[in-house]
């Protein structure tokens, strides 16, 4: 969308504006999981709210199927701000629901495909749509979107939810639900273990963020074409891929933490291997091109495993709440990560914003350490 905004003559401050807005949702997130949580029942569970956000998803993008974007901005700020607020209640209960029912031993591999899934979409209704854009109307685009949504919509109805309580039991009603909640709540966050956590997610990930947040740019200034760059995010797409796969496999096989410790040595390196590629190189993309192929790839995999460690770390019945707390704090370091990388750009050059940034990643791993120390 912000590209065909900006085709339509809609200035970059209003669009980057609207991108601001819309990201909020999901920066906050956090705030209303616990209702996720809590409000559940015989009747209404995490499936109930998966199909009300995605039936709210529909309904918010429905009238830009008929609208002028450019003329409308107003209603498109609103609609899209009240569709990110469902996308993420979605993601809220879908990620609860995952961890509630899936094995330890298999949430590397849940991740790993949930990233596919996520990557796919994203691709399919952003850059895949680009490249048809001169046939496809932004009307069918929209319903093609809305379609996509409500079949899913489907599908998470055909699946079944395990009640939490057995045939018979009594069932708490909502104040002794919320006491039971925040009494857990509490808990969890005494725990050195959920600090640990958001300390890491705000490291660990910040050596491929801070590349990913300005490769574009990056690419441009050492005079790649805008189509060579749209080949390449193609490109880095399958790298991501394909890294989510194999790093849900690592995590599996060799257990999250360590899995999580020798990926981000690895995109840390990966990271400075470019950089120096970067410097030493003059005229030629190949090189510069590989290496950041290599940390998109990273990227893929530090993300997989990464999250089946946090999904291990979350207590089940705080699924919405502590989960969204970690992705809450990834955010927070794509926000610090993709900054300080961009401001040191600006200042000397791209590979001294890269190497700093991922050196600072680095201080993910004595976590770790203390993660597993505190977990025996």
């Amino acid at each position: 969308m912000p590209t065909r905004l900006r085709e339509a003559g809609v200035p970059v401050g209003t669009i980057a504006l609207l991108t601001s807005v819309i990201i909020l949702p999901w920066a906050f997130k956090f705030l209303w999981a616990p209702l996720v949580d809590v409000l559940r029942g015989q009747r209404w569970g995490r499936r109930a709210w998966i199909v009300a956000a995605q039936l709210l998803m529909g309904l918010t993008l429905l009238p830009l199927a008929f609208v002028d974007w450019q003329m409308s901005l107003g209603l498109l700020f609103v609609l899209l701000l009240v569709h990110a607020f469902a996308a993420a209640t979605q993601d809220v209960a879908i990620d609860a629901w995952a961890i509630s029912v899936t094995p330890r031993a298999q949430l590397g591999a849940l991740n790993g495909w949930m990233q596919v899934g996520m990557l796919s979409g994203r691709w399919l209704f952003g850059a895949g749509f680009l490249l048809v854009a001169h046939v496809v109307a932004d009307t069918v685009a929209v319903l093609a979107m809305i379609a996509v949504i409500w079949v899913t919509t489907v599908v998470v109805l055909l699946a079944s939810e395990a009640d939490d309580y057995a045939t018979g039991e009594r069932r708490p009603g909502v104040g002794e639900r919320w006491q039971k909640f925040f009494t857990t709540l509490r808990t969890a966050f005494r725990s050195a273990d959920t600090w640990l956590g958001i300390l890491l997610a705000l490291l660990a990930f910040a050596g491929f963020k801070a590349v990913g947040d300005i490769a574009g740019p990056f690419m441009v200034d050492r005079g790649l074409s805008s189509a060579g760059v749209g080949r390449f995010f193609t490109g880095a797409l399958v790298a991501m891929i394909v890294g989510a796969l194999l790093g849900g496999w690592l995590a599996d096989r060799f257990g999250a933490q360590r899995a999580v410790g020798a990926l981000v040595v690895l995109a840390a390196g990966v990271v400075f291997a470019t950089s120096a590629a970067a410097v030493v190189t003059v005229g030629g993309h190949a090189l510069v091109i590989a290496g950041l192929l290599g940390v998109y790839l990273c990227a893929g995999l530090l993300t997989a495993a990464a999250y089946a460690l946090f999904m291990r770390l979350t207590d089940p019945r705080l699924g919405a709440t502590q989960f969204s707390a970690y992705m809450g704090a990834i955010n927070g370091c794509e926000a610090w990560a993709g900054f300080t990388a961009g401001q040191l750009a600006e200042r000397f050059d791209y590979p001294v914003g890269f190497v700093v940034v991922a050196a600072v990643s680095l201080l993910a791993l004595p976590l770790l350490w203390r993660l597993r120390m505190s977990s025996r």
